[in-house]
């Protein structure tokens, strides 16, 4: 056996493995250093278990002696650490890294246990950036827990087609109205979209950007005008967008329970999809396709599917693991390419999946981070039935009261407070047990998905996962909502829940969901803000931008754009079937303004950009880093019984007694090839597969058929990290997601 070199220098091996990411977005691998023995290298990791932020993995590592003339000698090495993760820039980085065992097959006993010894002394002071991508995709190997919600409600919103384009105009239950300070006017609060009533005479103004609206009703019918009041147009700001003035104004169409809508411009256009086992309709925003072997009608809402014999329904909800087979079908470049992602096996839907698992992390400075919570009048709060839980109401903060004290959740950072109007502390820990029982039938439910790591005597870790945003698995794919109807609070300010339907919500891979309108032209007038005290509520973890009224929207009003899979926001997506997009006139252009904020970071937005810590205050500021990047392929693998692997054009060899050995040379021995397309095809759903062997049990391995999943899962993130990223923009403009407090 070759044996490990007792002379490998541990700084090092410390220096290899803090490497810093290369400048741009990949931290590539393998990762090696020259010391004065030789070339010491490490293959990325293979996680094997992602807990909370918590990973389990192992490595494959070489050295290689100087002058010696000799192959390099292998080994493999498992760990666990800490993750922390920046969306935004697209990093990770593994800290607080503890080694838990290490095989090292060509050395003695004697050599592999001072091999054990030196990486468990070092490791807890170095760290392994990789990249998001990278990160994510090898979880596809990983354990992981894939379950569907059982609690998440799915009935079918109201679904109303109008074949002309048109607008809906929801309010949330019947109209209602606020006073606007110091004026004549009264704010019609319930409502998305800048509605004003003229108490003088009665009369009721909608601002449609370019169109202004009147009725005699807030719930119409609703007919275009020349102009408002002179009063009422200075209230609302001009509408200064690019978009053009719709050559017809849209019809507005009223509703006051969750309802979408389903403009078509004109009757069905239905054109064949993919193999032509489906149809869709060219001439709508909306994703609607239908299976020509049954006629049976599929739309997609909010991540979900509802199913009718006709577009007059009734409409059913569809498991998005039980449609046709022909939706696997939909060609990703094509213009229902998109909802891929809501259908279940699709490599899409898969990406979602594994992106889930990820949490959004940060290091909170105890203290520059404030917290102050208003209520309407004296705190009021509502018991959930046998949970020992109670939430304020009358706020636009969540704030729950257990045992006896307050917690505080707030643009996912938690505080808590011995009374319920502060003062705030950011918290150590929090009652996580109880919070988890939350039901999704309550408001405060999307809380269960922050969670408090650990803490120093400066910063607290904290991260949260995609439910904070209300994204949630169903069967396969994510889902938007938890489907619950949440009253709103009615005081003397108003303050909304969450919803799930009215605000076109749609599915983008690169940026997560967001909300729009009927269809995109830039029409209808939000973000208007009428002063008064109202204070709003801001949807906690709301798709970036959405803030019912008074607040924030995405500017222009544009729908988020459907992106076909290895199409970056900003580029266009297949043209219009009709032509020119409804609303739109011939030959306008075929690319979809994007009103997504490429950064999707809570923690890098504006309310919280003042509470994270500087990288001096945080655990991997004194890291020792470099960045050099091994010539040789990345194709070695650990295995799971720490025998080391290698993939070549051969197929997969093992590494016996210092040298690379064949295994059977069939085709089931070869791993996949990657697609030729910007995102390859996925391994099976994590659902389906066999969870990984622990380190401790060590069984036999199987090389081909395991690693081949590690192959493809690793080409997989190789392939998106060498993708461009959307630029994040100005974090400064882009509205808060979640939260309500006002900061000091």
């Amino acid at each position: 056996m070759r044996r490990v070199p007792r002379h490998i220098p541990l700084a090092a091996i410390a220096l290899l493995l803090v490497a810093g990411p290369v400048a741009g977005a990949d931290a590539t691998w393998p990762r090696e250093i020259v010391t004065e023995s030789g070339t010491l290298t490490i293959y990325q990791p293979q996680p094997e278990k992602l807990d909370g932020n918590t990973l389990k993995a192992r490595a494959a590592a070489s050295f290689g002696a100087k002058g010696s003339g000799k192959d390099p000698t292998f080994g493999v090495f498992w760990f666990t650490g800490h993750v922390d993760t920046d969306r935004d820039a697209g990093t990770s980085m593994v800290r607080d890294i503890v080694v838990t065992d290490v095989r090292w097959p060509e050395s003695q006993e004697e050599e592999q246990k001072q091999v054990a010894e030196f990486l468990t002394g070092l490791m807890p002071k170095t760290g392994i950036p990789i990249s998001l991508e990278r990160l994510k995709a090898s979880l596809a190997t990983a354990e992981s827990e894939q379950k569907s919600l059982a609690e998440l409600k799915h009935d079918p919103p109201k679904i109303v087609v109008v074949e002309e384009l048109s607008e809906l105009l929801l309010y949330d239950g019947e109209p209602r109205t606020l006073p606007i300070p110091d004026s004549g006017l009264e704010q019609v609060a319930n409502c998305a979209f800048a509605v004003v009533k003229d108490k003088r005479t009665g009369d009721f103004y909608l601002s449609g950007g370019k169109v202004w609206y009147g009725a005699k009703d807030p719930k119409g019918p609703w007919a275009p005008i020349d102009a408002p009041p002179e009063e009422v147009a200075k209230r609302v700001p001009p509408d200064t967008s690019a978009a053009p003035a719709p050559s017809k104004p849209p019809k507005i169409v009223v509703a006051t329970e969750p309802t979408e809508l389903i403009a078509l411009d004109g009757k069905p256009s239905w054109q064949p999809l993919g193999k032509g086992e489906l149809m869709y309709i060219a001439n709508t925003e909306t994703p609607v396709a239908r299976e020509v072997a049954s006629g049976n009608v599929f739309v997609l809402i909010s991540g979900r599917w509802y199913r009718a014999a006709t577009l007059a329904g009734p409409w059913t909800v569809v498991r998005p693991d039980e449609l046709p087979a022909a939706f696997k079908d939909i060609p990703p470049a094509s213009a229902l390419g998109a909802v891929r992602v809501s259908v279940a096996g699709t490599p899409e839907a898969e990406d979602a999946m594994l992106d889930a698992q990820v949490p959004q992390t940060a290091a909170i400075e105890r203290d520059q981070a404030k917290l102050e919570v208003r209520y309407d009048g004296e705190p009021q709060f509502k018991a959930i039935a046998g949970m020992g839980i109670e939430y304020a109401v009358n706020t636009s903060t969540q704030v729950l009261r257990i045992d006896g004290k307050y917690y505080a959740c707030d643009d996912a950072v938690w505080f808590v407070s011995a009374q319920a109007s502060g003062p705030w502390a950011v918290a150590d820990s929090v009652p996580t047990q109880q919070i988890q029982r939350i039901p999704p039938s309550e408001p405060v439910y999307n809380v269960t998905y922050v969670t408090v790591y650990e803490s120093t005597p400066e910063v607290v870790y904290v991260g949260y996962t995609p439910g904070y945003m209300w994204s949630y698995p169903w069967y396969g794919c994510p889902v938007y909502g938890t489907g619950w109807y949440y009253p709103p609070y009615w005081g003397a300010v108003y303050y909304p829940r969450p919803v799930t339907y009215g605000v076109h919500v749609s599915y983008n891979p690169y940026t997560g969901w967001g909300m729009g309108f009927s269809y995109s032209t830039g029409f209808m007038t939000v973000g208007v803000h009428f002063g008064g005290g109202y204070g709003g509520y801001y949807r906690p973890g709301y798709p970036p931008g959405y803030y019912r009224p008074p607040g924030y929207y995405p500017p222009g009003g544009y729908r988020p754009p459907y992106y076909a899979p290895g199409h970056r926001p900003g580029t266009p997506r297949p043209p219009y079937a009709g032509g020119a997009r409804p609303g739109t006139k011939p030959g306008a252009g075929a690319a979809r303004p994007s009103t997504m904020p490429a950064g999707n970071n809570l923690y890098q937005q504006s309310g919280n950009r003042d509470r994270v810590a500087p990288s001096t205050k945080q655990r991997d500021a004194g890291l020792q880093k470099a960045d050099r990047v091994a010539k040789g392929p990345n194709n070695v693998y650990a295995g799971s019984n720490g025998q080391v692997y290698r993939q070549n054009q051969q197929g997969w060899q093992s590494r016996d007694q210092g040298q690379w050995k064949s295994t059977a040379p069939t085709p089931a021995n070869r791993p996949a090839q990657p697609s030729p397309s910007s995102r390859p095809s996925q391994p099976p759903s994590p659902a389906n597969r066999p969870s990984q062997p622990s380190a401790a049990s060590r069984p036999s391995y199987s090389a081909p058929q395991n690693l081949n999943r590690d192959y493809q899962a690793r080409q997989n993130g190789a392939n998106r990290s060498a993708q461009p990223r959307p630029s994040t923009g100005s974090s400064a403009a882009a509205p808060r997601a979640g939260g309500g407090g006002r900061r000091r």
